[in-house]
């Protein structure tokens, strides 16, 4: 049951952890104090998931303004070799209580990091604060609250454009963008802010999170409307970790109420996916899913309406000493630059990323271009699907390449 529930959580918030951790040592940052924990190369992403597939990857690492180091994983090349530093980059950017293994899961003829690597791109895959590989600090440990005091609202002001930077330094050129679920709210709220967007080629969004009032999910709906009262009765710690007890008793109680069936936990959570294989449940669990801040988890449970707001602090001084005014501010998707290619695909069945939610983003971007704006609908697809369907390959990532190579 406990397997099930953490599952469930995850596609949840993955909109979205394993049981264990990799190896850790401890690094000196640059006042001398002993560092967040790192993982060691020999246990990084590269050395246990990519280069077993004879794949070249190379480990990096990226410090943010508030002095995160996140873990990155580039391929430079396909499984076949060829020219490196021509190929135009990729950033990969996960959902929340992922990380970058969500583009590894399949195997590499069906997985979206290995398909563009051996479709010619350079690609590079994010890491969020918080998770397996990106637990560094310059001077707090996970163990110290100050870590954890962060929203997503965090990841768009400074993690997003740390790494966007690192990236096209590295690669001496203009990247493409890839986020699944919440790594698409990080960039519709980066973009219209116009942060990014100089950067940037194009962006693919799959399943995009921007509204999220007509979720149709009945156990994410109940999570999200009882998430805020109960959460720091029930966790009452800073890291929000679903494998933890505390969170398995919270989705207990939630599965208990009227109107929510766990029977079938993840549909109930994500909609009827088409496409899953019995065997990626099984791949999911070795590895994910990862911790977040618990702060992180009340902003996403304070999403529900029509409207997309930097995080509410329940008090009006609070959020005058935050921003300035009584309110939280909003992020506007009608300020996203009309000239910026986008590939939007979003799945008739799925609960999380409605699509009468999607419709009220598409609304938002209608002034576009025709042909800046390319939006695909798939009658059959759920929120799992996008990233662990067998049949993604053909039905979402060929278009999604073919995308990139107009751009």
């Amino acid at each position: 049951m406990a397997n099930s529930l953490a599952f469930v959580i995850t596609l949840f918030c993955g909109l979205a952890v394993g049981s264990s951790r990799t190896k850790l040592f401890s690094v000196q940052s640059q006042n001398g104090m002993a560092t967040a924990l790192a993982p060691s190369a020999r246990d990084g992403v590269c050395a246990s998931i990519i280069e077993p597939h004879d794949y070249i990857c190379e480990e990096h690492t990226v410090t943010t303004e508030g002095g995160y180091i996140l873990s990155l994983q580039r391929i430079p090349v396909g499984r076949s070799g060829g020219t490196r530093g021509k190929r135009p980059p990729v950033l990969l950017q996960h959902g929340l209580l992922m990380d970058g293994i969500t583009w590894l899961l399949l195997p590499p003829d069906q997985s979206l990091a290995f398909l563009l690597a051996d479709n010619g791109f350079d690609v590079w895959i994010a890491n969020t604060r918080g998770t397996r590989y990106s637990r560094g600090h310059v001077s707090l440990s996970p163990d110290d609250p100050a870590y954890w005091d962060w929203t997503w609202d965090e990841l768009v002001a400074y993690d997003l454009p740390a790494t966007f930077q690192y990236v096209h330094d590295q690669a001496g050129q203009n990247l493409h963008y890839v986020g699944h679920s919440l790594g698409t709210l990080m960039a519709l709220a980066a973009f219209s802010k116009s942060q990014l967007v100089s950067s940037l080629r194009s962006a693919a969004l799959l399943c995009p999170i921007a509204y999220v009032g007509q979720m149709s999910s009945p156990l994410a709906r109940n999570a999200a409307n009882n998430f805020l009262a109960e959460a720091l009765h029930w966790l009452g710690l800073n890291e929000f970790d679903p494998r933890g007890e505390a969170v398995v008793k919270l989705l207990k109680i939630i599965c208990n109420k009227p109107g929510v069936d766990c029977t079938d936990l993840l549909t109930s959570f994500t909609g009827q996916n088409c496409c899953l294989n019995s065997s990626i449940v099984d791949v999911f669990l070795s590895h994910e899913p990862q911790p977040t801040a618990t702060k992180n988890m009340i902003h996403i449970s304070q999403s529900k309406g029509g409207t997309i707001e930097m995080y509410d602090y329940d008090d009006e001084e609070k959020n005058r000493e935050h921003y300035g005014e009584t309110s939280p501010p909003a992020y506007n998707m009608t300020s996203i630059p009309n000239d910026l290619p986008l590939f939007l695909s979003y799945g008739g069945a799925d609960a999380l990323s409605d699509m009468n939610d999607v419709q009220l983003l598409l609304d938002s971007l209608e002034d576009r271009e025709g042909d800046k704006v390319v939006k695909q609908y798939r009658a059959d697809y759920a929120h799992a699907d996008y990233v662990m369907s067998a049949n993604a390959k053909q039905d979402v990532y060929d278009p999604l390449i073919a995308f990139f190579r107009l751009q």
